[in-house]
């Protein structure tokens, strides 16, 4: 599942587009400031960006910048009224992925939105090696050296949030919206718990999957750390 955080100060245009962009593929976050986008992009887990310029606490042409000047840049689409020639060649210059000025079409803003995360999809590789574990995602095939094993939908979730992020403590907040995105209004909280533990012994992975302890876990880069 992909994350789409849409930062709009417009809180009737950002529900328009999260209803409108909505997918049982897609997580969507809305954002209204600039602040509570830094905070949500801080969780590492953002996919593609929507973004509005004009916002109450800044332009948004800086969080941009600071996007593509990342370790990890992300692909950002921005969304704005700003619609000059000179406005698009700089959101460009800046670094935007792609450029739609208000009003817009939907049914345009939404092929262009499945765009970005069609070429997310393809860069982002299926297979990942890890020492002696080999974990194909797109045949849904998990190995220990020549052992194939067989995991659960929601052990799967969890494994692929934890091995893209290696070397980054995953908050449990985060796995639970991620893991369970079905919209499910209750989740026993010790749900991830459960699920943690019975991955570690499927893969005996002890040493990969830490608990960091009133955070989340990680996958250690180092599994001596």
């Amino acid at each position: 599942m992909k994350q789409l955080l849409i930062i709009e100060d417009d809180r009737n245009l950002s529900k328009g587009l999260c209803m409108a962009l909505k997918d049982p593929e897609i997580q969507i976050v809305p954002c209204y400031d600039l602040k509570s986008a830094y905070e949500q992009l801080l969780c590492d887990m953002t996919d593609l960006v929507l973004l509005d310029i004009n916002l109450p606490d800044g332009n948004g042409l800086e969080l941009l910048q600071r996007i593509k000047a990342s370790a990890k840049p992300i692909p950002v689409i921005l969304l704005t009224a700003n619609d000059t020639e000179i406005d698009i060649v700089s959101g460009l210059e800046h670094g935007a992925d792609d450029y739609i000025t208000k009003p817009f079409n939907l049914k345009i803003l939404r092929a262009r939105v499945n765009n970005q995360l069609r070429r997310i999809a393809l860069d982002k590789p299926q297979s990942i090696h890890i020492d002696n574990y080999r974990f194909d995602f797109d045949q849904m095939k998990f190995y220990n050296a020549s052992s194939l094993i067989e995991l659960s939908k929601t052990e799967q979730k969890l494994l692929r949030l934890l091995v893209e992020n290696k070397g980054t403590t995953v908050s449990r907040t985060v796995l639970v919206d991620r893991i369970w995105s079905d919209g499910s209004d209750y989740v026993d909280e010790n749900a991830l718990s459960v699920t943690v533990k019975r991955l570690r012994d499927k893969l005996d992975a002890s040493r990969y999957i830490k608990t960091i302890y009133g955070l989340g876990y990680t996958w250690v880069v180092n599994q001596d750390e």
